[in-house]
């Protein structure tokens, strides 16, 4: 029967299973053991529950439970299982039950790579597809974990399709691509988990769409036709550029450009053409008198291509009789032809320039060459330079003017061989301030540093040059005994050990000021955070713990909740109880820091235990540890009967003689309790009615156990008394007790007093506090008097009945002898 009710149990307890969702906030009701088992509750030291000892219903702790975390190697389970230990019953019995943590949609899916690119040839035909080598992944499980795609501002070019349980995503081109339309597709590809409230991320996908040679060379629509250059240009002179354009990429967009074999040999000879730019240029001087045309047909090839062509006339005009100049007169300070201008100012005048000199060409005019920050105004028949802007110093020092001599024709402007390079230089002032490349300097120092040590060098830049552009370093009013930064150089020092339990951060700001009149200055600040070193050892909330706890508790009972602390961070805070050098029945519970008992306690075993706790942290070189004193003291309970030491048994015998005097002690009780207080403080009684304890000559004493004469024996005293004696002690609700047998004999005689057998208790088993209606004693004297007084009474009777009888027999021989006279 035994084995049956044991295997039923197991089946029970295999048999409890309890669900609960992940993530529930503390002190939510997750189950419950009584309606399986009757209580007290117990439930072995977990983090995630704790269970009411009464109801033995089980509750989530502050700490969540978090599916993932606890089952990450089965996290695409279909379940994730705990098993939890508690102690249960009046009998502590040690059962198992699993809880099945549920999942919730609380993870987002997330891609390992959250950029992707990707490279389609533009030739690529539709339906098509690439695998994009990413997947997104759902530490969820079910349908929460399950992943769908979809892709965001494709614009129709592009489409999904996946393939293999979502573990293959493929892009499939949906419409013809053309590189020279559109050469990138800046899309996002969605992943969306199929929880009921579904969560999404997405990663950006970018395509570029590459080239291939599917466009020929084509001369633009502003590439020139005809130019006119006078006839004493010279040698090198760019006559004019011709512009062919390839809209595809790289070596399929190159085009050279060549004359036509069908040109003129007087074309071949004063022209060349270069084959990248398409620069027209003499390769001579001209010295032409007389006005003429040149044809020249210009080709672009490419690669497989046929070549695109193009023609352009040049006209050639007669030399100037006499040469140009252009003459200026300086309205800004300058200095050997050179113009100095401070930065910053509003446009301003700097020349008038005016073109001398007799010439054949008419319409003349003057044009400054490329893209700078100056213009040319006319002024009645002059020219007034002035800045199209302000100029800036630290963009560009130096300027240098090109003005040149320009013809208006029909065909175009024509430069004419004239030009005047005019100099600005640009005088600094201090308009920039210091610069900080890094706005906020972060970096950890290890505490208990050495003084002096080096943290970092803190730069700034100023554009401005000279004093205005020369930067020196300063602390905010930061403690001066910890930092410093050196003026010049921006080194940042530390001059004392850093304490991490002191301050773990320390913010400061750096100014940067450069030496400009008035000085402008900028400002970064400085983050140092102190990495935490073991320097701190577990310290006890007190050196010596004095705890009181009742005996007989159950296994695994509180004593006491036992306080360490550790100042330092991380596992070198983390600290660990241990009890040293003990074989006491103690341990320390470190998910509670609380001392229990590992056996049942016994205070009259052991009333005090004295034992040393050793708590360690976690350091990783080295542990340190401390200890503390701790002081058991075990509180009694009522769990030890009275023991009686006299009489030695219900069997003894004590003779009084029938002239003791009254008062006398004629014997005693003697009893022991092992608890302490009023738990072993004891009392002593005789239990009987009230008139025979009035009747019997004998009292004893509760306190002492003393058994003393209260009157003077009577000759109906003599015989054998046994009292019956109840020793209790004083134990609270109940106390306890135990009886005992007195047995005295009144006799003249002085022979040993011996009972062959123990007197039998014939009244009430309720003795604790109401004592017996029995009789106190048994006198055997009293017996021998209805012995004797019935044996009197039985001669009486005969004495009667044989005086009857004579008295009849008389009568008769009396009434015989009558009748013989």
């Amino acid at each position: 029967k035994l084995l049956i009710v044991v295997h039923i149990r197991q089946i029970i307890c295999s048999s409890l299973l309890f669900s609960v969702p992940e993530e529930l906030e503390p002190d939510t009701l997750v189950g419950s053991l009584s309606k399986n088992f009757s209580p007290p509750y117990q439930l072995l030291p977990h983090k995630y529950l704790r269970m009411d000892i009464n109801t033995g219903n089980f509750y989530t702790t502050e700490l969540k439970m978090d599916r993932e975390a606890i089952c990450p190697a089965e996290k695409k389970a279909e379940e994730c299982v705990t098993l939890y230990n508690a102690i249960v019953g009046p009998s502590k019995d040690l059962i198992q039950f699993s809880v099945i943590i549920e999942d919730i949609n609380d993870n987002v899916p997330h891609f390992e790579n959250n950029k992707i690119r990707l490279g389609v040839p533009e030739d690529t035909t539709v339906g098509t597809s690439f695998l994009l080598d990413t997947q997104a992944l759902d530490s969820d499980t079910g349908p929460n974990g399950e992943v769908q795609y979809h892709l965001k501002g494709s614009d129709g070019a592009f489409g999904l399709k996946i393939e293999e349980d979502s573990s293959l995503i493929m892009l499939v081109v949906e419409r013809t691509l053309d590189r020279e339309t559109r050469d990138l597709f800046q899309m996002q590809l969605v992943a969306t988990d199929c929880g009921v409230d579904p969560l999404s991320v997405s990663a950006d996908l970018i395509v570029t769409v590459t080239d291939v040679n599917d466009n020929c060379p084509a001369f633009s629509s502003d590439s020139p036709h005809s130019v006119t250059i006078p006839g004493d240009s010279q040698k090198n002179t760019v006559v004019t550029q011709v512009r062919a354009t390839d809209p595809d990429l790289g070596p399929n967009g190159d085009i050279i450009y060549s004359l036509s074999p069908k040109v003129s040999e007087r074309v071949k000879t004063l022209f060349s053409l270069d084959s990248l730019t398409g620069s027209i240029s003499l390769t001579r001087d001209l010295e032409s008198d007389n006005s003429e045309e040149l044809v020249l047909k210009v080709l672009a090839s490419g690669h497989h291509c046929p070549p695109a062509d193009t023609q352009v006339t040049i006209s050639v005009l007669p030399k100037a009789d006499q040469e140009l100049t252009i003459k200026i007169g300086f309205i800004a300070e300058h200095q050997n032809q050179t113009m100095v201008l401070q930065e910053n100012q509003h446009p301003t005048a700097l020349a008038v320039l005016e073109l001398e000199g007799d010439s054949i060409f008419k319409d003349l005019f003057l044009v400054i060459e490329g893209e700078v920050p100056f213009t040319l105004s006319p002024q009645n028949g002059k020219y007034l330079l002035s800045t199209s802007k302000p100029l800036d110093y630290e963009m560009d020092r130096e300027h240098h003017i090109s003005v040149v001599a320009r013809l208006r024709s029909a065909e175009g402007s024509v430069i004419v061989p004239s030009r005047r390079v005019v100099t600005v230089l640009v005088a600094d002032i201090n308009d920039n301030v210091p610069y900080f490349a890094q706005p906020h300097y972060e970096i950890q120092v290890e505490e208990n540093n050495q003084p002096g040590m080096s943290l970092l060098q803190i730069s700034a830049s100023d554009a401005d040059s000279g004093e205005n552009g020369m930067v020196t370093y300063r602390l905010e009013n930061y403690n001066p005994t910890m930092f410093s930064i050196d003026s010049v150089t921006g080194q940042l020092s530390l001059l004392v050990p850093l304490d991490r339990e002191q301050q773990n951060v320390h913010r400061f700001t750096v100014f940067a000021q450069d030496s400009g009149s008035p000085p402008l200055e900028s400002m970064a600040t400085v983050s140092i955070h102190v990495r935490d070193q073991n320097d701190n050892p577990p310290v006890f909330l007190t050196p010596h713990f004095i705890f009181f706890i009742p005996e007989n508790v159950p296994t695994l009972s509180q004593v006491g909740k036992v306080e360490v602390k550790d100042p330092d961070k991380g596992e070198n805070g983390t600290t660990e109880l241990y009890v040293v050098n003990s074989s006491a029945p103690f341990v320390v519970d470190n998910t509670q820091g609380m001392l229990r008992t590992t056996r049942n306690l016994d205070r009259e075993t052991e009333d005090r235990y004295e034992l040393y706790l050793l708590a360690s942290d976690h350091g990783q070189r080295v542990s340190l540890t401390s200890t503390a004193r701790v002081t058991i003291f075990v509180e009694d309970i009522n769990d030890n009967q009275p023991k009686v030491i006299l009489p030695g048994s219900n069997s003894s015998c004590l003779t009084v003689s029938p002239g003791t005097l009254a008062g006398a002690t004629v014997g005693k009780i003697y009893a022991i309790d092992e608890d302490s207080g009023l738990n072993s403080e004891i009392t002593y009684s005789a239990t009987a009615p009230e008139p025979l304890q009035n009747r019997s000559p004998f009292r004893i004493d509760s306190r002492s156990g003393n058994i003393t004469l209260s009157q003077q024996l009577l000759h109906t005293d003599l015989g054998m008394h046994h009292l019956f004696i109840v020793v209790r002690d004083g134990g609270k609700p109940v106390p306890l007790y135990t009886t005992v047998w007195m047995n005295l004999l009144v006799n003249d005689t002085t022979e040993p007093c011996h009972l062959d057998r123990a007197p039998t208790w014939t009244g009430t088993l309720n003795l604790v506090q109401t004592p017996s209606k029995e009789p106190i004693c048994d006198v055997e004297t009293a017996r021998f008097s209805q012995l004797i007084l019935l044996i009197g009474l039985g001669m009486m009777l005969v004495s009667t009945c044989l005086f009857v009888a004579t008295v009849i027999c008389c009568l008769k021989q009396r009434s015989t002898s009558l009748k013989m006279n």
